[in-house]
């Protein structure tokens, strides 16, 4: 790896940032940043017709075959590395459903996010974009993604993640009683553009190539959001010791139950938020990532779980990185990987 000082760089942007949500942050000084692809399959189709494509107005139609050679399925990742680290591994930070790793990089509100928290302290920080998702490129190969994408409405997060209050909610603009999502109309559709479609039919893509990130990267803590605790568990599974800690922020489903014993020498964490008990599904999310651990801490390993309004941390929604308190969120995570000899 190319190592490159960006610091004036960063702080450029970094302080104009501030500037702009009338706070003061330091510069941060990397020794080298940039992205890579990894993963995806060859995928070769056959006996589609030949069409003529015009692909600018007023340009000459080119002739265009849809038969041959495919690559789908590879993942776009980005790295920021500090001068000087402290993190005994690097962060993989990967997103949830119908998201990106955008999810990491700022707040609707304009705050920074997790990935510029983690990175002021010192870790080396890798932020992804999962399998048909952002900038990891897109395919519209029934055969391979097994359906047809999902995108959500505007009021489908505000009511489901545990944002508004109820069904309705978004058109009423209720928030939940204490909520700490930037929930005002700027900001929520700022969150709203951050949303793209996602197949639900695309595990198995999405689990080889966040492989194909761990076996180039090498062992690093996996911080995994919702949809994506499936990977974190499975990936953990399939590669134990290229996992040195597995963070699972309010995960939407649990690991291989016939491979637990893999587990066994992994730390995990388990982080929730708020209003899970009066929501329709989050009790049974939830107790259903309880039972998984609890088969894991049978099986010798080790799992903490914490609901942070019992820390004393209240108001978050799903999205608790971009949360206004997020940064508490976050710090309970910073202390508990240097409780386990990951930082220095």
């Amino acid at each position: 790896m190319k190592k490159i000082v960006m610091a004036a760089a960063m702080a450029v942007g970094m302080a104009g940032a501030a500037a702009a949500q009338g706070t003061q942050q330091p510069p941060v000084s990397l020794q080298s940043w940039g992205s890579f692809h990894v993963g995806g399959r060859e995928v070769v189709i056959s006996g589609q017709p030949v069409r003529e494509v015009l692909f600018s107005p007023g340009g000459v139609p080119a002739r265009v075959d849809p038969n041959g050679t495919y690559l789908m399925g590879s993942m776009y990742a980005q790295y920021m590395i500090p001068a000087n680290p402290r993190g005994r591994a690097p962060i993989l930070m990967w997103h949830g459903g119908g998201l990106t790793g955008v999810t990491y990089e700022t707040t609707p509100d304009g705050r920074e996010g997790w990935q510029h928290f983690f990175l002021r302290r010192g870790w080396p920080v890798y932020v992804s974009d999962a399998v048909e998702r952002g900038r990891s490129g897109w395919t519209m190969i029934p055969e391979q993604t097994g359906g047809s994408h999902l995108l959500l409405t505007v009021d489908n997060p505000f009511e489901r993640f545990r944002i508004g209050n109820g069904p309705g909610s978004f058109a009423r603009g209720e928030v939940l009683p204490g909520n700490q999502f930037p929930a005002d109309r700027e900001s929520y559709m700022n969150f709203m553009r951050q949303i793209v479609p996602r197949f639900t039919t695309t595990d198995e893509l999405s689990l080889e190539a966040y492989l194909a990130l761990l076996d180039r990267v090498g062992p690093s803590v996996v911080v995994a959001h919702s949809q994506a605790g499936l990977f974190g568990w499975r990936a953990a599974q399939e590669r134990p010791d290229k996992v040195r800690a597995l963070v699972l922020v309010e995960p939407a489903t649990v690991g291989d139950p016939a491979k637990v014993a893999a587990l066994r020498d992994i730390p995990v964490l388990m982080v929730f938020g708020d209003y899970i008990a009066q929501d329709s599904r989050w009790p049974a999310i939830r107790a259903n990532g309880i039972r998984f651990a609890e088969a894991v801490r049978a099986a010798g390993g080790s799992v903490d779980v914490v609901d942070l309004p019992e820390r004393g941390i209240r108001g978050n929604s799903h999205m608790v990185m971009m949360d206004r308190n997020g940064d508490q969120a976050a710090g309970v995570i910073q202390d508990w990987l240097a409780s386990k000899g990951l930082y220095q």
